[in-house]
């Protein structure tokens, strides 16, 4: 199982040349055995990006990510309130970016990996990451 993190969902629908090499084969061996996973704090966080101009999207946001629930290989997940209680008790996470610790925390409760290239997350040894 593995959880793409906001950039990597983001990339690899738009331009799948951003994400790296050993991501991307990671992810084409997951998509075999079932989707990728995106956290719903993801879909928040393309909006506002999108919302407050630091992301380009080719259509409205709206639209977008309607295209991205279509794709047989994203399957979204809901931030629960186990998540959510989970994202206060990541001893020593370095980030304090809520929707970082959601997406850790999804990943740590499904026993997935991330794919990211955030080096925050990169360096937190209780997640299994790739990049």
């Amino acid at each position: 199982m593995t959880v793409l993190d906001t950039h990597a969902w983001v990339w690899l629908v738009a331009d799948p040349k951003r994400v790296s090499a050993r991501a991307r084969r990671h992810i084409d061996a997951e998509m075999r055995g079932g989707p990728l996973l995106v956290s719903s704090m993801s879909v928040w966080e393309v909006a506002m990006l999108a919302d407050r101009k630091r992301l380009e999207l080719t259509m409205e946001v709206e639209d977008w990510v309607r295209h991205c629930e279509g794709l047989p290989f994203l399957s979204f997940v809901p931030v629960s309130n186990r998540v959510a209680l989970q994202t206060v008790a990541l001893p020593g996470f370095p980030s304090a970016d809520p929707v970082d610790r959601i997406i850790v925390a999804t990943a740590l409760g499904l026993g997935a990996a991330v794919v990211t290239a955030d080096r925050r997350i990169r360096s937190y040894p209780r997640v299994r990451t790739v990049w």
